[in-house]
């Protein structure tokens, strides 16, 4: 069922059919604009369980894609899964399920407009998270400081480093790692400990080994 789901649900949309009303029988709902009372209201006068799965392989595609973006977002997807278990195990019935799976897609359209409130681009925001989280006490100069570092470090692998199949050259590889490590170095709050920066270092080196591919080629550029 899931990956019929995952195939037949568009990423972006929700489809709503009804023969009369707000929508069109044709017309796809982007989860980022759904009308929730409206969709609540269709969900009374429709077969709930139906209802309810559409609602959830819409959710679970649009949060499969937040993930790829953004891996610090995972947190999302146990809170899914939890809300997931707890109704197959018969803790939430399908009214309540289905009540829990709006207020969990509004959720996700916050988080997905985060980056703006943030002022940074959607890969920006990624390498900001896996630099502050988890709820790292960082001040409002500290966190700014930290935004600069993931501007700049960005804009140095893709102007210098991120060269034609740079993950399978091992010269190319030692030198996006050792430009992160310079930057890290150099632009950390010296709240960050040796073994934090040796942690981050890490994890933003896996962060644009997995998601940056060559000039121009990464999961944001196909996004």
């Amino acid at each position: 069922i899931e990956q019929l789901l995952d195939v037949s649900v568009a990423t972006r949309g929700y489809v709503i059919r009804e023969a009369s009303g707000p929508y069109d029988s044709d017309s796809v709902i982007d989860l980022s604009h759904i009308d929730f009372d409206a969709l609540r209201a269709h969900f009374e006068r429709s077969r709930k369980h139906i209802e309810t799965e559409k609602l959830r392989g819409a959710i679970a595609s649009k949060l499969k894609r937040m993930l790829q973006l953004n891996k610090s977002r995972v947190n999302y997807q146990e809170r899914f899964q939890q809300m997931i278990d707890d109704y197959n195990a018969g803790s939430a019935n399908v009214e309540l399920f289905f009540d829990e799976l709006v207020k969990f897609a509004r959720d996700l359209n916050l988080e997905e407009q985060r980056h703006m409130a943030e002022q940074l681009t959607e890969e920006e925001l990624a390498m900001f998270d896996l630099l502050t989280r988890p709820d790292l006490p960082l001040s409002e100069k500290e966190q700014e400081q930290i935004k600069k570092v993931v501007r700049d470090l960005l804009a140095t692998l893709k102007r210098e480093k991120l060269v034609l199949d740079w993950r399978k050259k091992q010269q190319a590889r030692a030198e996006v790692r050792l430009t992160v490590e310079r930057a890290l170095d150099t632009g950390l709050p010296g709240s960050y400990t040796g073994e934090m920066y040796q942690r981050k270092c890490e994890e933003v080196f896996q962060h644009v080994y997995d998601s940056y591919f060559g000039p121009g080629q990464s999961i944001y550029t196909a996004a």
